[in-house]
């Protein structure tokens, strides 16, 4: 299973959230495609001629016949004229490249031109990596225009893409996209691994596993490091299309090799593991009530919930769990985002409203131009104001980071357990004319009190290590209390946490 980054899905996906974070951009029909759908995006005009650009006044075949006309002279030349009527592309550009015969290459053409576009409107460095990102379409362009296949062609995007010198802004394939969707949706057949390219590596790490699937059987744990997949490297390789490769019909089976977390430069610790894939059932809720004695003898109901990943679903499934507790005279939370890597931006703000009031602000943006923009609520109405504790750790990135913020920071939380992923990015994915996708990185993301986040992580309030048990006296002795029962009480984070929520108590926090 891919990792769910933090992304806002573009208006061709189910949610459309890009607007109402960037309300600047503008939305325009690309009207030389054959989709009628909308997207974010500068207008495009081309016009296709097999004369060479100084003879452009004879440019007159109809962008209405399709991009670039699959024109069948050798020489064939394309004039690509965008005009943007945004005032930061208050401009006209030309740019002239070869045209490929073969209609597999010309059809990626026309997708580079499509990426390329959105790249130049939208992501978040506006000196793209310091390069003259013009140029790199018809330097690109021209490097396609030998090749004979779309899979070849496709490798000069990602090429292209690379020089962003951003790992999140990259294009995935019409399969790979469709991969990506059934992940969000929570239907898939695999081998139940969350995934995440580490931003510093480059490396494919294993972020968490689903309870009870093929991989957590098998003994994989979060840190592994992916290294190959039926015998192939995985150098270069995205968290898409590793993600693509575990998955497949149930009752087939992936061998995969990993390195230990504990040594990943030693050899030696390479070990080879066979996965069979099965249908992964895979909710974003899990929860228990746990029964929970105060110091002073008072017997407490603590509700657990496990949030494990942002889909669609996760916001509404977070409030009907919540009711249902309160139905259940639960008195305190603990809301687990370990191991959470993240999903959608919007869900991740619906969850957070489930918990606070008011207009308080959830997340702050950062566009490429350095303008900061609040995310605030209008007229919240939080679900419970029981006393809360939110467990996170190194596996807890984007979505989970945003959301650990803002009950951080409005004071609706404390936050125990490890320091987070550390990934402050936010991509929007836009679905191109081919099936294929493109993920681009808009925006970055501050916390509610400006904390950065993007590489450094949130630092929780209290650090949650089996260590911290045998120092203080009342940790120790619940150690002991509950030695006998459930592994999910033995849990020392969540005994942590339980301690925590005995502080709030005695200073009579609890509503």
């Amino acid at each position: 299973m891919e990792l769910l980054s933090s992304k806002l899905i573009s208006p061709k996906s189910p949610t459309p959230t890009s607007l109402q974070l960037f309300p600047h951009r503008l939305w325009c029909s690309r009207r030389f495609f054959t989709t009628k759908k909308l997207l974010p995006c500068a207008s495009y005009h081309i016009k296709t001629d097999s004369n060479p650009p100084s003879n452009a006044q004879h440019l007159i075949q109809s962008i209405s016949k399709g991009f670039l006309g699959f024109a069948t002279a050798a020489a064939a030349t394309a004039l690509v004229s965008i005009c943007c009527d945004s005032p930061a592309f208050a401009e006209s550009l030309t740019v002239a490249f070869p045209v490929s015969r073969a209609p597999e290459v010309n059809t990626v053409q026309r997708t580079l031109v499509e990426a390329w576009g959105l790249i130049r409107e939208t992501f978040v460095d506006p000196t793209f990596n310091h390069q003259d990102w013009d140029s790199k379409l018809q330097q690109t362009m021209v490097e396609m225009f030998p090749l004979r296949s779309a899979d070849a062609a496709y490798t000069k995007i990602s090429g292209m893409l690379s020089t962003l010198g951003d790992p999140f802004t990259r294009i995935i394939s019409p399969k790979e996209y469709q991969s990506f969707r059934i992940g969000s949706d929570g239907n898939l057949q695999g081998v139940g691994i969350f995934i995440s390219v580490e931003p510093r590596t480059g490396h494919l790490v294993v972020l968490s596993c689903v309870e009870g699937s093929p991989a957590a059987r098998a003994g994989i744990h979060e840190g592994d490091e992916l290294v190959e997949i039926n015998g192939e490297r995985l150098d270069g390789v995205d968290s898409e299309a590793a993600a693509l490769r575990l998955r497949g019909r149930a009752g087939t089976s992936v061998t995969v090799k990993l390195h230990s977390e504990k040594d990943i430069q030693s050899n030696s610790t390479i070990r080879e593991v066979n996965l069979p894939r099965e249908y992964i059932k895979f909710s974003p809720i899990s929860r228990a009530i746990i029964p929970h004695k105060t110091p002073d003898g008072h017997l407490l109901k603590t509700g657990y919930v496990k949030l494990s990943a942002f889909s669609q679903t996760a916001a509404a499934d977070m409030e009907n769990t919540i009711y249902e507790m309160e139905n259940q005279g639960v008195q305190s939370y603990i809301l687990d985002l370990r191991n959470n890597p993240g999903g959608l931006v919007k869900a991740g703000l619906d969850v957070a409203q489930i918990w606070l009031d008011g207009d308080e602000t959830l997340v702050n943006t950062i566009d490429r131009e350095g303008n900061m923009s609040p995310i605030n609520m209008i007229n919240g109405h939080a679900v419970t104001h029981d006393p809360l504790v939110v467990l996170v750790n190194e596996g807890s990135a984007s979505a989970s980071e945003i959301l650990a913020g803002a009950l951080h920071d409005n004071g609706r939380a404390i936050l125990v357990g490890h320091k987070t992923f550390g990934k402050g990015k936010i991509q929007s994915v836009t679905e191109l004319h081919d099936g294929s996708a493109l993920f681009v990185t808009v925006a970055k993301y501050l916390s509610p009190a400006l904390h950065e986040i993007d590489q450094v992580g949130i630092t929780p309030d209290v650090q949650c290590t089996p260590d911290m048990l045998n120092s203080p006296k009342e940790l120790s002795s619940l150690l002991k209390e509950k030695s006998s029962v459930s592994s999910l009480e033995a849990d020392s984070c969540i005994m942590v946490a339980e301690h925590e929520l005995d502080i709030q108590e005695s200073k009579g926090t609890a509503s």
